[in-house]
């Protein structure tokens, strides 16, 4: 069995169509075909049946390409170390990231790192609180910024980089607009523009908003921090967010409200598997980040 004749089989998996699969790849549709054909011979099984003019995998096809998907992953990250421990500082680093960290955090980490590493490059993707988790679990991504830190388990590290609080951001014709602070009661009678359900910053608004002693008003609701920010500077509600995702970008006709009880704070930090190392480039990238953090904290 030869990695050419996995890459092959993956492609045209994925794609239903040998031809397509052949283009896409640069090299011969008979080529193509005669790999799957000793592929299958060497099996002892089909994988694949015809459907007109496309391709359908059997079901032990499935099964086969869920399996080969997962050992090129491992390959291809062999290979990855391998070269990066010849020089990690012209590595690429995976890294996902949600929502919450995109308008501050990340950029300031990775234009810090990028001062002292010209050369290594990387590949961001963001995603939902869960799908980064799920991602960092199954290989899809082996770094993750998270804020909060989910709790460790068998199969995630966790690395805590700093603290902060969730204020309120208040529009600026609130009646408590002018206070230097408010109690998180005070808000029981506002509607409130929250992240929707299964969104983590949600939880975090609604748990808060019950340790206070109420239930929060959900009016409207916004799968970014831009609409969320929007909605409240449009006088639609009022809502809560980290203190972070505020530094930069507060908008006009808002009020950021620090918010005196409860004390309502995230930790944000990065996750990695503990099932597999790390290349040297995302260890170097982890080691920055902790000591960068540990240096800022030093001087607040």
């Amino acid at each position: 069995m030869e990695l050419r004749q996995l890459r092959y089989f993956v492609e045209v998996a994925e794609r239903e169509h040998i031809s397509e699969a052949a283009e896409h790849l640069h090299v011969a549709q008979s080529a193509i075909s005669r790999q799957i054909a000793n592929l299958e011979e060497e099996l002892g099984a089909s994988l694949f049946e015809r459907v007109g003019r496309n391709v359908k995998l059997t079901p032990i096809g499935k099964t086969f390409l869920e399996h080969s998907i997962t050992a090129l992953k491992a390959i291809d990250f062999a290979a990855k170390q391998v070269e990066e421990y010849l020089d990690p500082a012209k590595g690429t680093i995976k890294v996902g990231f949600p929502t919450s960290l995109a308008s501050y955090v990340l950029p300031t980490v990775i234009s810090a790192f990028k001062k002292e590493y010209p050369d290594v490059s990387f590949h961001l993707r963001q995603g939902s609180y869960k799908y980064l988790i799920e991602a960092v679990k199954n290989r899809e991504l082996n770094l993750a910024l998270l804020g909060p830190l989910p709790p460790k388990d068998e199969s995630i590290n966790t690395t805590v980089l700093f603290s902060e609080s969730i204020h309120a951001l208040l529009p600026a014709t609130h009646p408590l607009a002018k206070q230097d602070s408010i109690h998180l009661i005070d808000l029981k009678n506002d509607n409130f523009v929250l992240f929707p359900e299964g969104y983590i910053l949600q939880k975090v608004a609604v748990d808060a908003c019950r340790s206070a002693g109420f239930v929060p008003t959900i009016t409207s609701e916004g799968e970014d921090m831009d609409a969320l920010k929007g909605l409240v500077a449009a006088g639609i509600g009022v809502t809560l967010l980290p203190e972070s995702s505020l530094y930069d970008s507060t908008p006009r006709m808002t009020v950021k409200m620090p918010i005196a009880s409860p004390t309502i704070r995230r930790t944000v930090g990065i996750i990695a598997p503990t099932t597999r190392d790390l290349a040297p480039s995302e260890q170097v990238f982890v080691d920055f980040v902790s000591k960068f953090y540990s240096r800022l904290s030093r001087f607040q």
